[in-house]
């Protein structure tokens, strides 16, 4: 007869439970140094009984097996680290593309395309969102517009305040000029007239003819006897009065006259 199948569970009764712990402990020992020996192996048990006594079997050295095992737990733990990592990637890049795809049809939309199978809800919410890009981008310009005016208002003024100390320093260069020059200048600045060649001859006399005059008519005259001029000035004028004298009688004009 065989032996009947046994309720894996726990023993209640204290004294079968131990004899239980005794029997499969050295079962289990057992089976471990067959496995090492035949399979050549490294095989480390570890023990604990209900009590707290340890009972292990390391086939080389146990804290040799322990290193070695935490080491490769700790491979097995990185590598099921980066595992979960390269998934949680491949998620991200299917939601991205999913986002782009719609963004991509959002914006075929907006451009009046691949409209055939929107619905007509669809269709207001699409033209509402365009009345208001519409809106804001007019507000934008404007407001581009009005900040380009007061720049160019800024400039006016700058430009005319430059050309208001300008005006200014000519005008004092000019008052260092004679006044005749200052008075020509101003008025031609301000009243252009279109210079023509004229052949006509000049309607001012010659500078040495109107001195030969004024020579001439002070002779006749006894201004320098009443305002008492020196005696330099009367012979200056009696040797005027030789030279024309013998000017009307064919000899060369003085250097003055």
């Amino acid at each position: 007869m065989g032996r009947g199948k046994i309720e894996i569970k726990k023993i209640e009764n204290a004294t079968s439970r131990q004899v239980t712990f005794s029997k499969r402990r050295a079962g289990l020992l057992k089976k471990a140094q067959e496995l090492s020996i035949l399979c050549d192996a490294e095989v480390a048990l570890i023990i604990f009984s209900s009590t707290g006594k340890l009972f292990e079997f390391p086939s080389s050295g146990m804290k040799k097996t322990l290193a070695r095992y935490n080491q490769c737990s700790d491979s097995s733990e990185s590598s099921l680290v980066e595992c979960d990592f390269e998934m949680q990637q491949v998620k991200e890049v299917a939601v991205l593309r999913e986002e782009i795809g719609k963004l991509q049809m959002a914006h075929m939309h907006m451009m009046g395309k691949e409209l055939l199978n929107l619905s007509l809800k669809e269709l207001q919410h699409l033209e509402n969102m365009l009345n208001e890009g519409i809106t804001s981008v007019k507000d934008r310009k404007e407001k581009l517009l009005l900040e380009q005016l007061e720049q160019s208002q800024l400039k006016e003024q700058c430009a005319v305040r430059e050309n208001e100390i300008l005006r200014k320093q000519v005008e004092d260069l000019r008052g260092l000029l004679p006044g005749t020059e200052r008075s020509v200048t101003k008025y031609l600045d301000f009243h252009p007239v279109e210079r023509k060649v004229s052949h006509t001859k000049p309607l001012l006399p010659n500078l040495s003819a109107l001195f030969k005059c004024t020579f001439e008519k002070a002779e006749h005259s006894d201004t320098s006897l009443h305002l008492g001029l020196p005696d330099i000035y009367c012979k200056r004028k009696a040797v005027e009065r030789t030279t024309c004298s013998n000017g009307d009688s064919g000899s060369p004009m003085p250097p003055w006259a």
